[in-house]
């Protein structure tokens, strides 16, 4: 067997990330001082083991914990300051004062808050983290102007965007939209790295007749995947609470939840892998993680995570052997077998959280 490439990869811009990094998304969440505390003590923890096991990609946002996962990030890094550690924050949700989350300068004042939390003087990756730029696009032509000077001043090596993304079961005419959304954008933006939710439940969206991994790959453009294990759907246990850290408002509108009727299909696709791949511990996080990274060579995927358990799981699937072309395509069958039995099944959506 071919053991699984693990060194790291070109996203572009002379980034170079190891496959699997870590997503900051949980940190923050606790609201009660106590909790707040113990919280923190284990994600510092966490973050210092991944790094121990080879993570270099570090990705937060300002509104994950209203600027507290920065914070402790950034407690992090000072800890390492000779480790090559790749720096990634994301920008277009915070308002504050602001008619807009791009309105104006909004976008200078809230990366140099990322900076004073980070404790750096630069950025590795900046995304713009919403599609949302006003009525008509009224701020988009200032975003793209302010995030091209960021770049060219040397204070942001890689311009990130969001990418497309619809909600499980999500029509054909909804598949579209996005598709057209995030073409438009793309082409006025000219991302050097692609920041997206995906795994195996995730609905595909043709780009130009081409999945996100050949388009990228055409456009010399890095690809970083979120939520591989789908909240934890994928791995047999569970999905874990996906309600955004306080302050953060990151749910696409229109976005959707699955029924304990999909939960329930989820639970029954994947016992199919089981049965050909075995139980043991982590077999299933091994496969819906290589699922992802085996698509190209271009992209890396982050892992979020509540406890250091669940991360030496994660990276520990990666020392094996890589899956073969055969269990790819069975694989790729299970997943989805599940993808249609969600999308024929009815759909609820999510109350959207007030704005700020």
């Amino acid at each position: 067997m071919t053991a699984f490439d693990s060194t790291k990869r070109h996203l572009g811009q002379g980034l170079y990330a190891h496959p699997l990094g870590v997503n900051c998304g949980a940190i923050g969440a606790a609201e009660d001082p106590k909790q707040a505390e113990v919280s923190d003590g284990r994600s510092l923890d966490g973050l210092r083991r991944a790094v121990e096991l080879g993570a270099n990609l570090l990705d937060t946002a300002d509104c994950y914990g209203a600027g507290h996962a920065e914070r402790l990030l950034g407690r992090l890094l000072r800890e390492y300051p000779d480790q090559e550690l790749l720096t990634s924050s994301k920008v277009g949700h915070i308002r504050g004062s602001a008619p807009h989350a791009y309105a104006g300068r909004h976008i200078h004042h809230q990366f140099q808050q990322t900076l004073e939390n980070l404790y750096i003087e630069e950025l590795d990756l900046y995304t713009l983290d919403s599609w949302d730029f006003g009525p008509q696009d009224r701020y988009l032509g200032s975003a793209i102007d302010q995030m091209r000077t960021l770049r060219e001043v040397g204070a942001v090596r890689a311009i990130g965007m969001r990418g497309p993304y619809v909600p499980y079961g999500a029509t054909p005419t909804e598949r579209d939209a996005c598709a057209d959304r995030f073409l438009y954008l793309f082409q006025m933006i000219r991302p050097n790295i692609i920041w997206t939710r995906f795994n195996a439940l995730t609905p595909m969206i043709t780009l130009e007749g081409e999945d996100l991994f050949a388009f990228t790959a055409r456009h010399g453009v890095g690809v970083i995947l979120a939520a591989p294990l789908a909240h934890g759907l994928l791995t047999g246990r569970g999905p874990r609470n996906t309600t955004p850290p306080p302050g953060c408002a990151v749910r696409p509108t229109g976005a959707r939840i699955l029924t304990p009727e999909k939960v329930a299909s989820v639970t029954a696709g994947i016992q199919s892998l089981r049965v050909h791949f075995g139980d043991e511990p982590g077999v299933l996080t091994r496969l819906a993680l290589l699922f992802c990274l085996q698509r190209a060579d271009h992209c890396a995927a982050v892992v979020g995570f509540t406890s250091t358990a669940q991360l030496e799981e994660s990276f520990g699937c990666l020392s094996g052997p890589a899956l073969t072309t055969t269990e790819l395509e069975l694989i790729d069958t299970a997943y989805a077998q599940i993808r249609s039995d969600i999308e024929h099944q009815p759909r609820r959506r999510v109350p959207q959280p007030a704005r700020t």
